[in-house]
């Protein structure tokens, strides 16, 4: 039977959003993560982390770098009690200075890819997921793939909101951050009776 994940973005979602890091010493995981990640595994939710990663085809980072990253990361989570269950990355631009990722693909957000490839690879209800993320392609993401959009306000969250509500495309759930957002998912799912 296929169970619901609850979707996260990485940069402005759980870590401050500093660019294109290429290791763990450059990055700043955001106060409310590690509670809102156990609290979510303690919910019986997997939690998948997707990125568009678009540093790797400028050459500012390499797919090596980035796994380990992602290895070191998932270490900080599991010493804090908190397990990121799997990461999803889209290397690609269309600026990409190297050719091999310089193509039109699905897995880019707001595209699909990422989130069926993960539906794929662990047994996911995506309509009765959530996507948590800070920019419009998050939200766009989110209902490509069928999940409820949930969209915070660290990162460009703020500026996300403003374009959001212009396009009168706001999501259902706007939080002021991660732990806010896991608040508002688990309260919906126990009115659903999930």
């Amino acid at each position: 039977m296929s169970r619901p994940a609850v979707f996260l973005d990485r940069d402005g979602t759980i870590l401050d959003d500093t660019g294109y890091p290429s290791r763990f010493d450059q990055v700043r995981i955001l106060p409310a993560s590690f509670e809102a990640v156990r609290r979510l595994n303690e919910a019986g939710f997997p939690v998948i982390i997707v990125t568009n990663q678009s540093g790797i085809g400028r050459g500012f980072l390499k797919e090596d770098e980035l796994a380990v990253l992602h290895r070191e990361l998932a270490a900080a989570f599991a010493a804090r009690g908190a397990r990121l269950d799997a990461f999803y990355y889209c290397p690609h631009h269309s600026l990409a200075s190297d050719p091999r990722y310089r193509v039109v693909c699905a897995c880019r957000k707001p595209g699909p890819g990422l989130g069926l490839r993960a539906a794929a690879d662990h047994g996911l209800d995506l309509r009765r997921s959530f996507m948590v993320g800070d920019k419009e392609d998050d939200v766009n993401f989110g209902r490509a793939i069928g999940a409820t959009p949930v969209l915070v306000l660290t990162g460009y969250g703020r500026e996300a909101r403003r374009t959001l509500a212009e396009k009168a495309a706001l999501p259902d759930i706007v939080a002021a951050d991660v732990g806010e957002a896991v608040d508002r998912i688990l309260a919906e799912m126990s009115a659903a009776g999930s």
